[in-house]
């Protein structure tokens, strides 16, 4: 299938920090995305939070699964729309490689600790991940990935953070954040399928765990709707067969709005490249009443879920572990390995330590560290 004129051409491709030559069977998006999954940081996923915890239960979604499922639907996508698959799947990939162990409380907490230095953003952490933290080659740092993937990692910057990217690479992946233009259109597609993924595996994970019904659900009109469905054309349907194909019937209703609305605003645009679409507004996007209906999905999630006591409790001692480990740290920075004790940037030594644990390995340090036992 050939691209479409607007979505990025690995042959255009802006290039790589540092310059290689081409590889004789892929192009640098494929390379990319290799070179993702080769990593260390890819393989800590498994062991991440996404929202319940690791010892919680074996079938919950972690980082990595969760980095799966949003490729899968990034790349369903793509091919519709004629958009570079490869792209997708390596931004999709590894935009969650900086996240924290436990999830959003750990970033949360690391950034509270980060503070007087710079804070923590976890998408910026991605990005120092794979231009900085690796180190798998006898070259640089880093895993020398192309501009467009670099961009698609990079979903949210602060102003301040932007700036600092700019200075030291202009015209890099921070200045679309400082004259706020759009990323290209498969960073774009990666951002929805991102909020598409989450949504759907956190009903799953929800009702698996007990904290949320399917009859709570029912107050969830994208929910609802898709159940009733189900129900009528499979009368007999009962237990998680209902909820499976709920959520496949919503998946399916969203990836279709997604195309036919990106290609309305496509069509109205008609950008002529890669570039133009950079200066448009955003096109890969809902109907406004897929929209509407995402954000209430996502409201309902936030009260009844991440909100619910239980996860809240559980969020709480894992703030308090990664609080514990960046002062137990930064007291005694013999205590990490020697890449991060020598470093002159203490405080960012310390969280780019911390960040880079699974939730089982910040637990181990925790017990180690402070000789308290964890008890969740």
């Amino acid at each position: 299938m050939s691209l479409a004129p607007y979505a990025s051409d690995p042959a255009r491709s802006r290039g790589r920090r540092h310059a290689e030559a081409p590889a004789p069977t892929r192009d640098d998006f494929q390379r990319d995305r290799d070179r993702i999954v080769h990593s260390t940081a890819f393989r800590r996923l498994v062991y991440k939070t996404q929202v319940f915890l690791n010892h919680e239960g074996d079938l919950f979604r972690t980082r990595l699964t969760h980095s799966l499922e949003v490729a899968q639907l990034g790349r369903s996508i793509a091919r519709a729309l004629r958009l570079n698959e490869d792209l997708v799947e390596a931004i999709a990939l590894a935009h969650d490689l900086g996240h924290t162990p436990f999830g959003h409380a750990g970033q949360d907490a690391l950034d509270a600790c980060m503070q007087a230095h710079g804070g923590f953003e976890h998408n910026l952490q991605s990005l120092r991940v794979v231009d900085e933290l690796e180190h798998r080659y006898p070259q640089y740092d880093g895993l020398n990935l192309s501009f467009e993937t670099r961009e698609g990692i990079l979903k949210h910057c602060s102003r301040a953070n932007a700036e600092r990217i700019e200075a030291a690479e202009p015209g890099g992946v921070g200045r679309r954040f400082c004259d706020r233009t759009q990323p290209g259109l498969e960073a774009q597609l990666c951002n929805l399928a991102d909020e598409i993924a989450y949504n759907a595996h956190d009903i799953d994970d929800g009702v698996r765990s007990g904290l949320i019904s399917i009859e709570l659900l029912g107050e969830v009109d994208l929910f609802d709707r898709h159940r009733r469905e189900a129900l009528a054309e499979h009368p007999g349907l009962e237990g998680r067969r209902v909820l499976y194909e709920t959520i496949r019937r919503m998946l399916s209703a969203q990836v279709y709005d997604v195309i036919d609305a990106t290609r309305g605003a496509l069509e109205a645009a008609a950008p002529a490249d890669a570039d133009a679409v950079r200066r448009s507004d955003p096109l890969v996007l809902f109907s406004a009443g897929m929209r509407a209906e995402s954000t209430a999905l996502k409201r309902f999630l936030f009260r009844n879920l991440y909100r619910h006591p239980q996860v809240v409790q559980t969020a709480e001692q894992a703030q308090g572990v990664v609080r514990a480990l960046f002062d137990a740290y930064l007291a005694a920075p013999a205590e990490m390995p020697e890449a991060f004790a020598r470093r002159d940037d203490r405080q960012r030594g310390v969280a780019d330590y911390i960040a880079g644990m699974t939730d089982r390995f910040a637990i181990r340090e925790y017990e180690r560290l402070t000789g308290q036992r964890w008890v969740p």
